[in-house]
């Protein structure tokens, strides 16, 4: 298993059709048009050629999601409590593996294989949204601080607890105290 940034789009959105995400009208469209516009960045999970799992991330701060996008109150109030005052950090802000595919240690390769990228790419600071289960006990063993939930509606209308994960990828940064 290896890990890529970047995909051609037509095979990454066969890819999404076959794990059913990204379906809803005009949902792929405006994916295509945030890798296309630089305003997110992928990484693809490979094995024997074929895409199984993949992260998107951009780059962010404290007062707005994307460019342009301002964070809502409760969201910028739980970055400043990790940073202290405004950041720039980089969001993980999808991390999705086939299932088949799921408890084989990829999750732990991946965080390994990220956490060093991002650190090497400069940046001193991961915040990591997490509903998942199985992702929010791979945060907390790897050491992520971790925020209060915030409990939104779900892709179905479910309310789901979303957890709040920031890792310190630099000992020089601002320390990082809850």
């Amino acid at each position: 298993m290896r890990f890529v940034e970047g995909c051609d789009f037509e095979e990454f959105s066969k890819y999404l059709s076959k794990i059913g995400q990204y379906a809803a009208k005009g949902e792929l469209e405006r994916l295509k048009a945030f890798l296309d516009g630089g305003l997110f960045n992928i990484i693809v999970f490979r094995e024997n050629g074929e895409i199984i799992g993949h992260a998107i991330w951009h780059e962010t701060c404290t007062d707005e999601h994307r460019r342009g996008d301002p964070r809502d109150k409760e969201d910028r109030e739980i970055l400043l409590t990790f940073f202290g005052g405004k950041k720039d950090f980089v969001e993980l802000h999808e991390l999705w593996l086939m299932k088949e595919h799921r408890g084989k240690g990829y999750g732990k390769q991946f965080f390994d294989f990220f956490e060093k990228y991002m650190r090497n790419k400069g940046y001193d600071a991961v915040v990591y949204y997490a509903f998942d289960p199985a992702a929010v006990g791979l945060c907390r063993k790897r050491g992520y601080r971790e925020a209060y939930g915030i409990t939104e509606a779900g892709p179905y209308g479910e309310m789901e607890t979303c957890y709040v994960f920031c890792l310190q990828l630099r000992k020089n940064s601002d320390k990082l105290e809850i």
